[in-house]
């Protein structure tokens, strides 16, 4: 009873500070009509108590490191030990991506993030057509087992932790990883890193997909069950939420369609004989740092409580590990600009600031000239070294969740889960992730987020500082890095060499079996990874499985 009359006596007070308020804005007007964050959800002038009155602690909330997760993975999080500082760094060719991590690791980096060049990405050779004009660009390129044990030479595999940015070629990245542990005699359950290896955000919000999804979620789940077996450690897929909001989505599309894609792959896996958990605790997930501060927070809260509620009721997990999310957090490159790029530093700051209260797992900092060109060194340690000011000068890492509590924060996240569960039986009801981004459903609505934001900025409803307001003059920028044209040339040379001088009779047996086991039922991974040590390159190996699974043909999401 003396609860109930508390929340009365709230309920009284607030009213009429409300009216005082009201009056008061009679002579003095807000800034705006109304307040709406970047998802749609209005905004109300002030939180109390009574916002959270509907929030049940234990069911919702809960502590650091248990069920439902909301409050951290970990129980005591940072206090523990820091995130991965995992800067995402590849370009021109293996030997200077090579040195740029060998760099990065001398600065204090702890764990390396390979960008691969767009050829790689979509399973071409630098000698092909599609190549020309794109080798080494936006990542270093990849053509066979040679150029892997190049990028990694002298970097012990067993002593780093290593996130490769790949999807639909992601088996053979890995199978050449896995070549290059074992020339340094590392076993493999001493390797610790993540595959991208999520094709579906790649139909819907990037473009880099190969095959069909049939056949590409078969791959997929080959990984899962092959990793399951031999390399313990490793984290066989990083759900990407991160290119959802590249593309333009708000912050719960990025949490509703990057778990509606987990939710596919974990009924693949499970359809393909797998039990949930053997490799539900080697999901991980990875995240937009966007630009409204306190609804990044909520978000990565939301997300928690929303796949371990996933995992439990749906799938049936039982091992606590399956139904965590570990994540990595990348800053968001959307928000770069051009002009007066030192602005960067600060977005960067406050957006990796978001991550770190928001607990993640590893973290990669944009660098200031990123809206330029490919960063340099000096742009690449002023990002790794915002990291480190945040873990080691801040102050924000020394106890768990330092903003649950907030009356805003916890109502945002319940409003952010409840909006992403929506979407996800949306999702449910059209037949799942794949049935949706097929009927053009997740498409239209990132396009309809990404056209809303972008008229709010050229109508300065939402201001850029440097682009639409705040303009000074600015001299052109210098010291750019600029990858040179005769990378390819160099890489078309080695090819050559290495085509001349390799066993061609092992080449044609191993992509023979990969063949018979793609036409089949086989898992690809033993296969793959047998080409790979023959020498086989990339686009050779993707080549087979393009012959035997085709290609996958966008269609329109007009309509």
């Amino acid at each position: 009873m003396a609860r109930e009359t508390s929340i009365e006596r709230m309920e009284k007070l607030f009213e009429q500070w409300s009216d005082k308020v009201e009056e008061k804005l009679q002579k003095r007007p807000e800034r705006k009509p109304e307040f709406i964050n970047t998802s749609g959800i209005p905004l109300k002038r002030l939180y109390t108590p009574l916002d959270t009155e509907d929030i049940d602690y234990v069911e919702e909330i809960g502590f650091p490191g248990e069920y439902p997760y909301t409050r951290g993975v970990q129980p005591t999080m940072y206090r523990g030990r820091y995130w991965t500082m995992r800067q995402y760094a590849g370009f021109a060719t293996a030997e200077e991506s090579n040195r740029r991590y060998k760099f990065l690791l001398d600065q204090g980096q702890t764990g390396l993030s390979v960008a691969f060049d767009l050829p790689t990405q979509i399973g071409y050779d630098s000698d092909h057509e599609m190549a020309i004009g794109e080798v080494g660009k936006v990542g270093v390129a990849i053509d066979s087992l040679e150029d892997m044990e190049t990028l990694f030479h002298g970097i012990p595999l067993d002593k780093v932790s290593t996130s490769m940015t790949i999807n639909a070629p992601a088996s053979v990245l890995l199978a050449m990883y896995l070549a290059v542990a074992e020339k340094q005699g590392v076993s493999f359950d001493k390797l610790r890193g993540t595959i991208q290896n999520d094709i579906l955000k790649e139909y819907s919000s990037r473009g880099t997909y190969i095959y069909p999804p049939e056949p590409s979620m078969r791959i997929i789940t080959d990984i899962f069950s092959y990793c399951a077996q031999h390399i313990p450690l490793w984290n066989t897929i990083s759900i990407s939420g991160y290119h959802i909001r590249e593309a333009g989505s708000t912050a719960v599309q990025e949490v509703a369609f990057t778990l509606a894609n987990g939710i596919a792959y974990v009924e693949a896996a499970v359809g393909a004989g797998l039990d949930v958990d053997s490799f539900g605790p080697r999901l991980s997930f990875f995240f937009n740092a966007h630009l409204d501060f306190l609804e990044e927070i909520a978000k990565y809260r939301a997300a928690r409580r929303l796949w371990a509620k996933i995992m439990k009721e749906r799938f049936g997990a039982k091992n606590p590990r399956s139904m965590m999310i570990r994540f990595h957090t990348q800053t968001a490159g959307c928000t770069l600009t051009a002009q007066q790029p030192k602005n960067n530093i600060v977005r960067v700051a406050y957006q990796a600031l978001a991550a770190v209260l928001g607990g993640t797992q590893s973290l990669h900092t944009n660098s200031m000239d990123e809206a330029l060109a490919l960063p340099s060194e000096e742009a690449v340690q002023i990002a790794l070294r915002t990291q480190q000011l945040i873990a080691y000068e801040s102050g924000v890492t020394d106890t768990v969740d330092p903003l649950a509590g907030s009356y805003y924060i916890e109502r945002l996240t319940k409003e952010v889960s409840e909006r992403a569960e929506d979407y996800i039986r949306k999702i449910d009801d059209m037949g799942g992730a794949v049935r949706a981004i097929e009927k053009g459903f997740v498409q239209r609505e990132i396009q309809d987020s990404a056209y809303q934001y972008q008229r709010e900025i050229e109508k300065e409803e939402r201001v850029v500082v440097g682009l639409n307001r705040f303009h000074v003059e600015e001299e052109k920028p210098t010291n750019l890095l600029r990858v040179d044209p005769a990378v390819r040339v160099a890489q078309i040379e080695k090819l050559q060499k290495l085509r001349s001088s390799r066993d061609a009779s092992s080449v044609e047996t191993a992509l023979a079996g990969l063949r018979k086991g793609a036409e089949g039922d086989e898992n690809l991974m033993p296969l793959i990874f047998q080409a790979v040590k023959a020498y086989a390159t990339l686009g050779e190996i993707c080549g087979v499985l393009r012959d035997v699974f085709g290609e996958y043909r966008a269609a329109s999401t007009l309509g």
